[in-house]
């Protein structure tokens, strides 16, 4: 009887195993490319927007991954010098984030290249102007987001991604 238990019991951790790896690959996979503010400089990487938007979005019911593909400092040049490593095919959505750095640093703005390109394979962009960073709660250095800024904005960002997806 006993072996009979523990058998039904690992039958079930099996299935549930598998459902949820199962609802893991149907997962809409989204990825946040961008600057220091995608990256979440000054933060924990759970506490950039990425994350939270993942989350706030999975409270919701909705099976998506928000992949954090931020790299201070970086800018539209770097990001479209790497967009095809950073965003994968299947990729549903991209929500890009140019930052200021390509004004601070002298280097021309790509954006409309970064655009251009995934728009060509399918991908729906969901442009994070820095103007969508105004009014929120700022470190001291008047740049990159708090923790309540980048949840606040993730809040913001919540229903644009959900429709894009198609969810």
């Amino acid at each position: 009887m006993r072996a009979l238990r523990f058998g039904l019991i690992g039958c079930l951790a099996f299935l549930a195993a598998f459902i949820l790896g199962a609802a893991s690959a149907d997962a809409a996979t989204v990825v946040a490319l961008g600057a220091s503010n995608t990256y979440g400089k000054g933060v924990a990487r759970n506490q950039a927007y990425p994350a939270q938007l993942e989350s706030i979005l999975r409270a919701k019911g909705l099976n998506v991954r928000i992949v954090n593909a931020g790299i201070n400092g970086d800018t539209t040049e770097g990001m479209l010098q790497r967009l095809d490593r950073a965003v994968p095919n299947g990729t549903r959505a991209v929500i890009l984030q140019p930052g200021g750095n390509d004004r601070r640093k002298g280097s021309p703005d790509r954006t409309a290249d970064i655009q251009s390109r995934l728009s060509a394979r399918g991908i729906t962009v969901i442009m994070l102007a820095n103007g969508m960073l105004g009014g929120l709660p700022h470190q001291p250095d008047g740049v990159h987001l708090t923790p309540e800024g980048y949840h606040m904005l993730a809040e913001q960002l919540a229903s644009q991604v959900s429709g894009a997806i198609g969810r």
